[in-house]
């Protein structure tokens, strides 16, 4: 399990350089994978301190910092 969240969190990485801020919602939408590996992957990044989550009205934004 420990290989697909890293390898997931890969493909959020590459996502979101080749695509800028998007929700999180957005993100989930765009990695095809389960939704709660998707927040596993962002969550390895988080812990990485890769992203830089934002509130705004229509939910949490996430993009690389």
């Amino acid at each position: 399990m420990i290989d697909e969240i890293g390898r997931i969190a890969g493909e959020i990485w590459q996502l979101l350089n080749e695509r800028g801020e998007l929700s999180i919602s957005g993100v989930v939408s765009g990695i095809q994978a389960s939704q709660s590996t998707v927040y596993m992957g962002l969550g390895w990044l988080a812990r990485e301190n890769k992203l830089e989550f934002t509130k705004k009205s229509k939910g949490v934004f996430v993009k690389l910092k």
